[in-house]
C-alpha cells in the first residue's frame, strides 16, 4: 500500500464538506507550531520581492495561515486569498479581524482548476503564495500558465510542498518496540518529495531558487500547541496504517493516541518536530 499525505491545500480545491473545520484546525496547528519556519520563509521572500509587493495572492488558501503571515510580513500589500470551501473562508475572515488586517485581505471562493477569470478582473499581482497547492490541482501545467498570465513581469511565485510528514517522538517511547515512528513514516510515506523546477520553466518562468528547509525545533521553539499537532497528524497517519503494520505496533499507536493513557502524546513532554519543506522561487521575466 503506498500512500503520501500533506496537511495542506487538499481542500483548497475539492468540494467543501463537514471535514473543513477539523482540516482548519490542523492547518492553523501547524502554523503555529512551525512559526519559526513561516517567519524564516516569508522573511527570505521580503529580500527577494523587489520592488516590495503591494499585491498578493494565495492560491489554496485553506484557513488563511499564509495569507496572514504574508499579511504581517508585508504591511502595505494587499492579499487576495483563494479557495473553493466557503468555511475556510469564512474563518480566514474571522482570523484576519482577530489579527487587525482584515482591511487588507480579502477573499474570493474559486476553484482553481477552472478558468481564472474572477481572479484576474482587477489586474496583475506582485507575488504569489502556493503552499501546499500545485501537487493537488487537476493539471498542473495550466495552473502554472495561469498563474504566469496573472503574475506581473518580474513578480514572484513561490512554490511550498512537504518532503516529508512531521515526525515528533523519540526513538524509544516507553511503549511497544523502539523506532514505532520509523515504521509508521516507512509504511504510509512512501511517495518521493514533489518536484516542479521543470514544470515552472516549461510554463515561462525563471527558477531563481529552490531551497530545502530542514525543521527541527524543541519544545520550547514549537510551544503550547505541540501536543494537539502531534495528536492530530499522528492519529491521521495510524488511521491509514490498520492494514499495513503489524497488531504489536497497532496496539501501541493506540495506547499513545488515548488521551487517557499516562504516555498519550498529548500528555507527554518529550516531543519535538522535525520536517522537511522545499520551496521554490520562480520568477516571471
Amino acid at each position: 500500500m503506498s500512500m503520501h499525505y500533506d496537511i495542506h491545500g487538499h481542500i483548497s480545491h475539492s468540494r467543501a464538506s463537514g471535514s473543513d473545520i477539523a482540516m482548519a484546525q490542523l492547518l492553523e496547528l501547524d502554523a503555529e507550531v512551525l512559526a519559526p519556519h513561516l517567519a524564516e520563509l516569508t522573511g527570505w521572500l521580503a529580500e527577494l520581492a523587489r520592488p516590495v509587493p503591494r499585491r498578493i495572492l494565495d492560491l489554496g488558501s485553506g484557513p488563511g495561515t499564509g495569507s496572514l503571515a504574508l499579511a504581517h510580513r508585508f504591511g502595505s500589500a494587499a492579499v487576495t486569498a483563494v479557495d473553493i470551501s466557503p468555511q475556510m473562508l469564512h474563518r480566514l475572515h474571522k482570523q484576519a479581524a482577530a489579527h487587525g488586517v482584515a482591511e487588507r485581505i480579502s477573499t474570493l471562493q474559486a476553484n482553481l482548476d477552472e478558468r481564472w477569470t474572477q481572479i484576474g478582473e482587477a489586474g496583475s499581482y506582485d507575488l504569489m503564495w502556493a503552499a501546499a497547492f500545485l501537487h493537488h490541482v487537476a493539471d498542473p501545467a495550466h495552473t502554472l500558465a495561469q498563474a504566469f498570465d496573472n503574475l506581473r513581469p518580474g513578480g514572484l511565485l513561490a512554490v511550498t510542498e512537504m518532503d516529508f510528514f512531521p515526525r515528533f517522538l523519540p526513538e524509544d517511547t516507553g511503549i511497544g518496540k523502539p523506532g514505532l515512528e520509523v515504521r509508521l513514516h516507512a509504511a504510509t510515506n512512501t511517495q518521493p518529495p514533489h518536484e516542479w523546477t521543470a514544470q515552472l520553466q516549461d510554463a515561462g518562468f525563471t527558477v531563481e531558487e529552490q531551497r530545502p528547509f530542514e525543521i527541527r525545533l524543541d519544545r520550547t521553539q514549537a510551544g503550547s500547541a505541540l501536543n494537539d499537532y502531534a495528536q492530530i497528524c499522528l492519529g491521521k497517519l495510524r488511521s491509514h496504517a490498520t492494514d499495513i503494520l503489524d497488531g504489536d505496533d497497532l496496539a501501541a499507536w493506540d495506547v499513545l493516541l488515548d488521551q487517557t493513557q499516562p504516555h498519550s502524546i498529548t500528555r507527554r513532554d518529550d516531543l519535538g518536530v522535525r520536517t522537511a519543506r522545499t520551496t521554490w522561487i520562480a520568477r516571471r521575466p
